[in-house]
């Protein structure tokens, strides 16, 4: 995709029923089996939503960016290095996620913004798997300020500042505020939403309880260093 497509509530590309389908896909954590997880996320739990305290200080919004489609998601503090797929939307309706046999790599909803362009692109992981962590075990740990860069096929690297992470349980999830700009002033703001499971697992339905919902925006960009002519 290459053509830049603005966010907000009316130009979601997914309805609400097609996003819970998609976040009920991914929270169905076990290799595709309804086994509990050996291995689950670190408890931000509770029941209603809860965020950081947003940081302050944080850099000014930097000018959208061309489009292009990313290729790769790396967070420093996370120790994260990760593959980004493009996927459209399954049977079900929802975001079609990596397959658990490569649950490290990351799902970007390929039909709506491209990281770095105007509105809010979207990513999406697991958390685990019944072997093992996936690739956003550690998200609900990122903190506002951290920065999260996301490499993209023209050979630039899109850098975003972590504002808010929240733990939005699925009883009180709101459409607007996980997908729509987070800055209401700003509403063509490059901005980026990273998604897994949170919050305690539930056995006898064999999902997560919540969602951790990392805020991101645009702050700077990395060109690609070209290589002299001779």
């Amino acid at each position: 995709m290459s053509e830049p497509r603005t966010g907000g509530f009316t130009t979601r590309l997914l309805t609400g029923v097609a996003w819970a389908a998609v976040l009920l896909a991914l929270c169905l954590c076990g290799s595709g089996d309804t086994d509990e997880p050996t291995v689950k996320a670190r408890r931000t739990g509770g029941t209603t939503a809860k965020s950081h305290p947003p940081a302050h200080g944080l850099p000014p919004a930097h000018e959208p960016l061309p489009g292009a489609g990313p290729q790769g998601l790396a967070i420093k503090a996370m120790g994260l290095k990760a593959p980004i797929e493009g996927h459209g939307l399954d049977a079900q309706g929802g975001v079609e996620a990596p397959p658990y046999e490569r649950a490290n790599a990351v799902s970007w909803y390929q039909d709506g913004p491209e990281p770095g362009s105007p509105g809010v692109a979207v990513l999406v992981g697991h958390v685990d798997t019944t072997q093992a962590p996936a690739v956003f075990f550690e998200l609900s740990n990122i903190k506002a300020g951290q920065k999260v860069n996301v490499s993209r096929a023209d050979g630039s690297t899109a850098e975003f500042t972590v504002e808010e992470v929240a733990l939005v349980p699925n009883d009180h999830w709101d459409d607007d505020k996980v997908y729509g700009p987070h800055d209401q002033n700003d509403p063509d703001r490059a901005e980026l939403r990273l998604i897994t499971c949170g919050g305690d697992y539930d056995k006898a339905a064999h999902t997560y309880k919540a969602n951790v919902v990392v805020y991101a925006y645009l702050t700077g960009s990395e060109e690609r260093m070209r290589a002299p002519l001779a």
